[in-house]
């Protein structure tokens, strides 16, 4: 509806409500680091959660990620912000009232044999209400909350001009194109029709995976900011941390080709594995809940890819020239070229070895933040570099993957998962399956390459 579209009037009431929301946090725990250690007080995280909570949309989905991670935080802030990921604060019954009516109609509920008042959860953009249709069968409302397209534009603004303070004094990673991936990925999750189309997509590419499930739209009853779906049962992820070995593996495995069989086979990949976004089911298979993030990628980069671990499994140098220059690197220095491959090394480091182990050894995500620093400080002193906007996602994928791996103690064989992935890989087939899928879900991409 035109009365939510983004406006300047929109994104001057979401200016003062971070700056209200954040600076409320910051009077209490001045003289604090937020992010240190010194900082031990559970009442001093619940405000936090509360305030970021308060202020969904992008802002909201930071403190997402940074409770995926392991370590990243000390346990207390982990630990309230994790409950952003399906449990935020929610808009009342009034807001979902006019949203539905707004959607559907002055009769929306004769669509329903049954809808529930209070949302099942809640996140950055949008909450979930159990109903069922007349014939009984359960589904998932999705309601994006309200001006959230002034929200996003104004969070993206302050966003941008954040990336350009830090990149004065800090000038190791040019963010540009990372807001320009951001911003585009945003502005997509806002149109829940086009959701719609990714989760047929993701049905047609899982389709042959019974491990993973995905809802089925009820097309008759979706708007651009409506989505209702077939509802699925499962339970969170983390609840399983301290399950059978057996059953983590199951899980780990199921959440692996979640991922990346869509990625090998069609150069697609799901951009948000945050833990709010699946669940799993009592026999350990996954469900995948929400398919706003999703990103295409040109079947040269998937190939590039799959050509880096090679290189660095062959030490062949050329051949990881060829992999960064495909992804869109320029003016690579050998040097440049070893200290990218120091991260590569880490993201790849699982697969190199033809046996059962930790995604990071025993050390866990800690050699990961040791190994971003060290390249990070390098990357500062020669300059600095412009990851391409691809990296953006891949890399979100794989860090929060690895979290989740990190989570569940998995202990796989991943080498022989990759393969099993790669090893028939081809770029021209590739190239044809992925425009005949994307056109067969009327979905365009014009960003891809």
């Amino acid at each position: 509806m035109s009365d939510e579209k983004d406006s300047l009037g929109g994104r001057m009431k979401r200016y003062a409500r971070v700056g209200r929301a954040v600076g409320g946090v910051a009077a209490k725990v001045a003289g604090k680091k937020i992010l240190g250690v010194s900082i031990g007080e559970t009442i001093n995280a619940t405000d936090l959660r509360e305030a970021l909570g308060g202020l969904k949309g992008p802002l909201m989905k930071v403190a997402q990620i940074l409770s995926t991670v392991p370590d990243l935080l000390p346990e207390e802030y982990s630990r309230e912000l994790i409950q952003l990921q399906s449990n935020a604060p929610s808009m009342g019954w009034p807001f979902v009232r006019r949203r539905m009516v707004g959607e559907l109609g002055r009769t929306w509920m004769d669509n329903f044999a049954a809808f529930d008042r209070s949302a099942a959860a809640a996140a950055s953009l949008g909450q979930v209400h159990r109903a069922s249709l007349p014939d009984g069968r359960p589904l998932a409302c999705k309601l994006q909350y309200p001006e959230m397209s002034s929200a996003v534009e104004a969070d993206l603004k302050q966003l941008k001009m954040v990336f350009s303070m830090y990149r004065r004094y800090d000038p190791a990673i040019d963010p540009s194109e990372i807001h320009a991936e951001l911003s585009a990925r945003l502005r997509e999750e806002l149109d829940y029709e086009r959701e719609v189309r990714h989760m047929n997509l993701y049905r047609h590419m899982l389709g042959s995976e019974d491990k993973v499930h995905v809802p089925e739209a009820v097309d008759e009853l979706c708007t651009s900011r409506l989505l209702t779906m077939s509802w699925l049962d499962g339970r969170p992820l983390l609840e399983f941390a301290s399950a059978p070995i057996e059953v983590r593996n199951t899980i780990a495995r199921n959440m692996f080709h979640a991922w990346y069989r869509p990625f090998y086979n069609f150069g697609i990949i799901h951009g948000d594995p945050h833990l709010g976004n699946y669940s799993v089911r009592d026999d350990h298979s996954i469900n995948l809940l929400d398919f706003g993030c999703i990103r295409v990628f040109p079947p040269s980069f998937v190939g590039a890819v799959i050509n880096l671990y090679r290189a660095l499994r062959d030490g062949d140098e050329d051949l990881a020239v060829h992999a960064y220059e495909t992804w869109g690197f320029t003016n690579l220095s050998r040097e440049m070229i070893a200290v990218l491959n120091q991260w590569a090394a880490f993201l790849y480091g699982p697969l190199m070895e033809d046996k059962i182990q930790l995604i990071h050894g025993e050390e866990g995500l800690i050699y990961g933040a040791r190994t971003a620093a060290e390249v990070h400080a390098q990357l500062r002193r020669m300059g600095g570099v412009t990851p391409p906007r691809e990296f953006v996602l891949m890399d979100r994928a794989a860090i929060g993957l690895g979290s989740v791996f990190t989570h569940l103690k998995a202990e796989i064989n991943w080498h022989q998962m990759f393969h099993g992935l790669i090893d028939d890989f081809d770029e021209a087939v590739l190239q044809n399956r992925q425009q005949m899928t994307l056109d067969q879900f009327g979905l365009d991409f014009p960003d891809i390459g």
